[in-house]
């Protein structure tokens, strides 16, 4: 099958390289999901009177009112922790986009890590359905 040693040593040179290729790339896609399991993304409004914190999923984890609030009308604070909710959103997707090209520079499966973050948070963010 092969003509002589040199062809079968080279044919054996490039398995080695793309196994190695494999194996590294891997290793970057593992530390990228331990990092991004780390990221949350924060947000508040120009006043400070809501600071919201999201989870690597989007997920409201901390959300701190201002005394201030009780002031204001209950439908300007609900409508100030959604619009909140989603920037600390984007500050998360900017992280995402940050940490990915670092690991996996600009290449089509980095992209598409990013782009399926973008359409899951922002179908997050569509209307509520907690009256179900």
């Amino acid at each position: 099958m092969w003509a002589d040693d040199a062809a079968l040593d080279a044919a054996g040179r490039r398995l080695d390289e793309w196994e190695s290729s494999l194996a590294e790339r891997a290793e970057r896609a593992k530390t990228l999901s331990t990092r991004m399991q780390e990221l949350t993304g924060t947000a508040h409004t120009p006043d400070r009177t809501v600071l919201v914190t999201v989870d690597s999923a989007g997920l409201l984890v901390d959300l701190w009112l201002d005394e201030r609030t009780r002031q204001q009308p209950a439908a300007r604070t609900a409508q100030q922790i959604l619009d909140t909710t989603r920037a600390a959103r984007t500050d998360l997707l900017r992280q995402v986009a940050d940490v990915t090209a670092e690991s996996l520079g600009d290449d089509a499966s980095a992209r598409a890590i990013i782009d399926s973050y973008r359409d899951r948070l922002s179908h997050d963010q569509g209307p509520s359905d907690a009256r179900r």
